[in-house]
């Protein structure tokens, strides 16, 4: 957040001693990108709260919704103020005055958001095991990792071409050059956001354990002595580190009420030993039915 904070200061002195739309919109950019860490700052304070009657599963789904309010403020005041201003300076091109400022800025810009860019990546490595890039955006479950990234991603993008569009002005003499690099820094920065948005919707929706976490559950269910057979199996996640377990097992048929009991306490600890995140837990003891096996 202060990195981009630091960035935005100097995009808009850049801005004013040039006069340049690239520098502009990159600067818009990076006022976005600091309400952005703001906002998901925000959600995880929100996340903790206590559970209340009224929201008896907690608030954990705070980080998913503020996550995709970013999209939306990535979206509307980064891609489409970039596109506005790209297309009224292709319209009507301005000279760029005192290009030295600009360069000096995007120079500046691309270190503080290089190091930013290389912490997210720090981090998600933590989580992302063996998963390629793409497939850990799309079955992350703690939001700020994908936003963080994809939002780093994109100002590294948008800062190289405000440099190549700087160059080519300067160079080529022809302004027209900056509102083709605005242009393309707001077409690049909506795809993101769009990318973003669809993300958390089904975040919000609501999204079941991974793979592996499901199949661990399995194995941990599985597993418990005196259970028979796992009918099915539900999970949803309530919050990044807080999954709802539902299960129907057969159990072994001889069980007195108390011995299921014990059983049940036995299928939950071994679980949860398995996948901490699996707090909320509901078992239902049943038989299973040829109609089980087809649903």
């Amino acid at each position: 957040m202060f990195a981009n904070l630091g960035v935005a200061i100097a995009k808009f002195v850049a801005f004013a001693f040039t006069g340049s739309s690239s520098m502009l919109a990159e600067a818009i950019h990076s006022v976005a990108d600091t309400g952005n860490q703001a906002l998901l700052l925000l959600g995880g304070r929100l996340a903790r709260r206590e559970a209340t009657p009224q929201h008896p599963f907690g608030f954990g789904r705070e980080r998913y919704f503020w996550s995709f309010v970013v999209a939306l403020v990535l979206f509307s005041l980064g891609s489409m103020f970039a596109v506005y201003e790209g297309i009224g300076k292709i319209r009507n091109p301005h000279e760029v005055e005192s290009p030295a400022w600009a360069f000096g800025v995007l120079a500046f810009a691309i270190v503080l958001e290089g190091f930013s860019f290389r912490t997210a990546i720090r981090e998600s490595n933590r989580t992302r095991g063996d998963a390629s890039w793409p497939q850990f955006i799309r079955r992350a479950r703690v939001p700020e990792l994908p936003v963080v990234l994809l939002e780093d991603l994109g100002a590294l993008a948008g800062l190289l071409l405000a440099l190549g569009a700087m160059t080519a002005t300067v160079t080529l003499d022809a302004p027209i050059w900056d509102g083709i690099g605005t242009l393309s820094i707001g077409v690049l920065l909506g795809i993101i956001a769009i990318v973003l948005a669809i993300e958390m919707k089904s975040l919000l929706i609501g999204e079941g354990a991974t793979k592996r976490t499901r199949d661990d559950i399995v194995a941990a269910i599985e597993g418990t002595e005196g259970v028979r057979r796992l009918i099915h199996l539900r999970t949803l996640h309530l919050g990044p580190e807080e999954l709802l377990v539902g299960a129907k097992i057969e159990f072994d048929h001889s069980y007195s009420v108390a011995e299921l009991g014990a059983a049940i306490d036995t299928v939950e600890a071994n679980v949860r030993a398995l996948v901490p995140t699996a707090r909320p837990m509901y078992i239902e003891p049943d038989v299973f039915r040829d109609t089980d096996a087809d649903r």
